[in-house]
Formats: C-alpha cells, sequence, structure tokens
C-alpha cells in the first residue's frame, strides 16, 4: 500500500537560505519526491543529507516516535521542523499509524524500559516486605498494579529487552510496535542488526507490506537494500536520483571486497 504519494517542496524564504538544513546541497536541488512503491530506500554517504530528508518528513507527517521526544518537541529535530513546513503532501490514504525510529533510539528506548522494569520489580519487592504481616488477600491487591505492568512489557517485549542481542531486541520492539496500515519511517535499522537478522528483518517487511504498510528507510545495508521490487533514491553529488540496485557505489564496492578482501587490505 503506498499511502503517502508525493512531497513537493515549495520555495524557502530568503530568512533561511544558508541556514541548516537549507545549506545543504540535496535540500537545494529537492523539488520533491515520487513514491511509487511500497518500500523506498534512502541511501548515500554520511552527510550525504538522506537522514535530514527522512528527519524531516517524520515531522512533516507528524510521525509517532519510538524511544525519544516527540517530533513536535524534540530539540534536535528543531531545524528540521522548519524544513518540514515547506513540504507538501499528497496523500492516497492519509494515515497516523506508524512510527519513525532512529538507531540511537533504539539502544535509549531498550535502556529506558529495562529501567522501567527494575522500578516495577522494586516496588513488587517493596510490598512483599510492607505486606509480609498481612492478610494475603491484602497482599495480593496491593502487589496487583506492578504485577500487571510487568506482565504487559514482558508479553509486549519478551523479557530483558536490553539483555537481548541488540538483533533479538530490535526486532522484539519493532515487531511488537507494528501496527498494519501504517507509515514507517525508519533510520539505519542495520545498526541493530547481523547480517542474519538483516535477512530476518527483510522477511518481516514483506509480511507487512502484505499488511498494507509503506516504508521510508535510509540504510547502508547492501543486505536490506536487495529487496525486491524497491524504490532506491541515491543521495549523491548533492542531488536525489533514482537507481538500479546493480548500480549502487554500497552493492559494488561490497562486491568487489568479498570477491578479493587482499586486494583492498594488501595496503593497510
Amino acid at each position: 500500500m503506498i499511502h503517502l504519494k508525493s512531497v513537493t517542496v515549495r520555495e524557502f524564504n530568503a530568512q533561511d537560505v544558508g541556514l541548516f538544513p537549507f545549506n545543504l546541497e540535496v535540500v537545494k536541488s529537492m523539488r520533491g519526491i515520487e513514491f511509487s512503491a511500497p518500500i523506498t530506500f534512502f541511501v548515500g554517504e554520511n552527510g550525504s543529507g538522506k537522514s535530514t530528508i527522512l528527519e524531516a518528513l517524520a515531522c512533516a507527517v507528524e510521525s509517532i516516535t519510538v524511544g525519544s521526544e516527540s517530533v513536535k518537541t524534540d530539540k534536535s529535530l528543531a531545524a528540521l521542523r522548519k524544513l518540514a513546513q515547506y513540504f507538501r503532501l499528497a496523500w492516497q490514504k492519509r494515515t497516523r499509524k506508524g512510527f519513525f525510529l532512529r538507531a540511537e533510539d533504539f539502544f535509549g528506548y531498550a535502556k529506558q524500559m529495562r529501567q522501567t522494569q527494575d522500578e516495577f520489580q522494586q516496588d513488587l519487592n517493596n510490598v512483599k516486605n510492607e505486606y509480609k504481616d498481612r492478610s494475603h488477600y491484602a497482599a495480593t491487591l496491593a502487589s496487583m498494579p506492578y504485577k500487571n505492568e510487568l506482565s504487559a512489557i514482558q508479553r509486549r517485549y519478551g523479557d530483558k529487552l536490553d539483555q537481548s542481542s541488540h538483533g533479538e531486541s530490535f526486532m522484539a520492539l519493532f515487531q511488537s510496535r507494528f501496527v498494519p496500515g501504517g507509515l514507517y519511517l525508519l533510520d539505519e535499522p542495520e545498526a541493530a542488526l547481523s547480517p542474519a537478522r538483516q535477512l530476518t528483518f527483510i522477511s518481516v517487511l514483506k509480511q507487512m507490506i502484505g499488511q498494507d504498510a509503506q516504508f521510508i528507510i535510509a540504510t547502508h545495508s547492501p543486505i536490506i537494500l536487495a529487496f525486491p521490487n524497491a524504490d532506491i533514491l541515491s543521495f549523491e553529488d548533492g542531488a536525489m536520483k533514482r537507481v538500479q540496485y546493480e548500480d549502487l557505489e554500497h552493492v559494488k564496492l561490497t562486491k568487489d571486497f568479498l570477491n578479493s578482501p587482499n586486494s583492498f587490505l594488501q595496503h593497510l
């Protein structure tokens, strides 16, 4: 399902030109983006602007965030909110479902959830100590709210979200928060995923597309980028252009390295 059909960019006001992110070449040259597939990849070197555009899109669609402040209040997105004001969105079907997730937000969220679990467990231990000389019924009533909260966290994310492997934790979080019919904006999800987990991630994407989801993903991963029939927008030379998977520099370099690593390493 393609919910967000396109983004067009109106002319910038003079007072914004020259300020970040309006001074980035890719932002200067951007006139709009057409979304013609359920999955669109943004790919490019660090500093090419792919994450900047993704974050501005998240602000424009007022996406729900995972593990960070709202896109409306997050101070790190203040400049991107200004850019988002210049975006005009065209929808095939407006959706409020979905979320925006950055790799760094995932690690912070996993730590936060573990701290929350520890706090509920400590509260539960305190109740047991305080009610040890009282009736079983009274102790049960007092402990019930904390047990319910702990059970809810475990049902949704599994046990010890931050102590599982990063890949297991990411997949548990990602799948638990998925709602059919949503728009999902992901920035470098491969940061938490091994190559094997990236293959699992591709499989999950396929299942979610079958439930009317749309994804816009910024990534460096040649594995994730291989998703069949995805649109790939390459950020290079200060512009965005559609490319084929086989023509990506990331893919060519990875293939060349795997075919002959010594030819790259002999000069170290």
